[in-house]
């Protein structure tokens, strides 16, 4: 799981969490939508819906500007967003068939049924703390709250990572955890210090971890003001937790996936009685509590969400293959998105901009993270981990094999399904673009550090040939410092009036839309004649 590229995607969000909050999610395999409209409901392969495109008022936005409300409004109108299809609420359906959500409803099935008390250290260390995080840390996490315990009166970590989170919730509204019971927390001016002590190391610890499995990510949050950053930190955590219980070997285990799954109930019985209830287990559910505090509109389902993206990439009950794009959208979605969508209430909007106008970039940026992830590591993915995430129809249309991707034979096919997915993958990059204006002054400057830094790697993969079955695109420490200025020159008002040479010459996001368009056309024609063009019209909104 490549949770420090995930987070990224954090960086592109605004305050939209209440247009997610309700909603519950599912796989691939069943997607349907509750806001399809009549003339959104035919999508075309790679969603890109062009008849929407040019149903626009008024022209497109260059690169970099944002667009009127006007413009955006009559994109919602027409049910279609600037993900180029109908809106899919991705949350707002369940797959009955897919072999991980049914393990896991099994488990969670048990776990309750079995009356196991939830315990703050399973196995000696906090839940999602293994050897391999202690390591990357340097030393066990999580044992500073013994430094503020009141060891007079004989006081107990547990006894007192409850009191602060009393202390947390007694400072929340009265509408924040709606399953919370209502009880007095009359503490001295002297305990709320020692308090609000121990949540700052919480923080820094999390800070800490952080840094350690993420460096780069690390230093775009130096750049946000402090509550932002820490809170930022805190989401890392929670989605770093998540990832070791799902990924991390269990050698002594007699069934390693049932004593995943079993972790993994768990741990999403104590994610909804955070969110419900404000109730916590260990110190380092402090800092998310202390999010949910200050961000009253923290969603749940992105949390729950990103769980069943993890359980998709697990051997024998995940999605091996991915069919089509929209599967592998929903891949990009959970695993990528939902850090957004976890983020959206610590970031704000720019004056003028609404949640539901800032949550399309948002998530167009998530997604474009993961394709270049994806497209980074085809490689990697096939060597180690037996998969191929590169969408099935899309390697069938362009002439490419699994046998071929296995053996890293680089031939013209390749480089030209490379291409293509390039060209995918930036149409999302410029449609995240036109939503750094969205965002307050503040939090642009490392949203347009990640998306630039994170978009040079596509002009790496370029330069090497379109070659990422035995090369790794990479880019270098001081090639991402060098682009701070551009990147600090493109979030000024400015720049809007007055582009970077280079970025005159960028496509705009339909010049993007319709070489993706092309692009799938003269390979349709090639493969069956030029008398083919009606056919691959009408194959487009199968």
């Amino acid at each position: 799981m490549r949770i420090s590229s995930i987070v990224a995607a954090t960086l592109i969000t605004c305050d939209a969490a209440s247009a997610w909050s309700s909603s519950a999610f599912t796989s691939p395999l069943s997607i349907k939508t509750q806001h399809r409209s009549q003339a959104s409901t035919k999508r075309r392969d790679g969603s890109i819906l062009m008849s929407a495109v040019s149903q626009k008022e008024s022209s497109s936005s260059s690169s970099g500007q944002g667009r009127t409300t006007k413009e955006i409004s009559n994109e919602l109108a027409l049910g279609v967003t600037l993900d180029g299809g109908p809106v899919i609420d991705f949350a707002s359906v369940k797959d009955t068939t897919s072999r991980a959500e049914i393990a896991l409803a099994d488990s969670r099935k048990k776990y309750e049924a079995s009356g196991a008390t939830i315990s703050p250290n399973p196995g000696g260390r906090l839940m999602g703390i293994n050897d391999e995080v202690v390591a990357e840390v340097g030393y066990e996490i999580g044992e500073f709250a013994e430094e503020y315990l009141d060891k007079e009166s004989g006081e107990t970590v547990d006894e007192l990572v409850q009191k602060v989170a009393r202390y947390l919730r007694s400072k929340s509204n009265t509408d924040t955890f709606p399953e919370m019971e209502e009880e007095e927390a009359p503490f001295t001016n002297q305990e709320k210090i020692r308090f609000n002590r121990l949540l700052s190391r919480a923080y820094e610890e999390s800070g800490i971890v952080t840094s350690a499995f993420a460096k780069t990510f690390y230093l775009g949050t130096q750049v946000l003001p402090e509550p932002s950053m820490k809170a930022i930190w805190a989401i890392y955590v929670w989605c770093r937790r998540t990832d070791e219980i799902v990924d991390a070997p269990r050698p002594a285990a007699h069934d390693p996936n049932a004593e995943m799954l079993t972790d993994l109930s768990e741990w999403e019985i104590r994610l909804e009685r955070l969110f419900d209830r404000g109730e916590v287990v260990d110190v380092l559910d402090l800092p998310l509590l202390d999010c949910k505090v200050k961000y009253p509109t923290l969603p749940i389902t992105p949390f729950s969400d990103m769980i069943r993206g993890m359980l998709m990439d697990i051997p024998g009950l995940g999605q091996e293959r991915y069919d089509t794009w929209d599967e592998l959208h929903l891949y990009c979605y959970r695993v990528a998105g939902t850090v957004g969508l976890m983020s959206m209430p610590v970031f704000g909007c720019a004056e003028g901009y609404t949640d539901e106008v800032a949550k399309e970039p948002a998530l167009s940026l998530g997604v474009a993270f993961q394709i270049t992830n994806i497209l980074r590591d085809v490689g990697e993915d096939a060597e180690k981990r037996e998969r191929v995430y590169l969408p099935q129809r899309d390697m069938e249309r362009f002439g490419v094999t699994e046998r071929q991707i296995f053996d890293k034979v680089v031939d013209e096919n390749y480089i030209n399904l490379m291409k293509f997915e390039i060209a995918r993958a930036r149409m999302y990059y410029a449609r995240a673009l036109r939503g750094v204006p969205m965002l307050r002054p503040e939090s642009r400057l490392p949203v347009q550090l990640s998306l630039d830094a994170y978009g040079k790697i596509l002009d790496k993969i370029e330069e090497n040939g379109y070659d990422s079955l035995t090369k790794r695109a990479y880019v270098g420490k001081w090639e991402k410092l060098a682009g701070i200025p551009a990147s600090w020159y493109r979030t000024l008002d400015i720049a809007k009036a007055m582009p970077l040479p280079g970025d005159w010459e960028r496509p705009s996001l339909e010049e993007y839309e319709k070489s993706l368009e092309q692009m799938l056309e003269n390979k349709w024609v090639e493969q069956r004649g030029s008398s083919a063009t009606s056919d691959y019209l009408q194959s487009l909104n199968k």
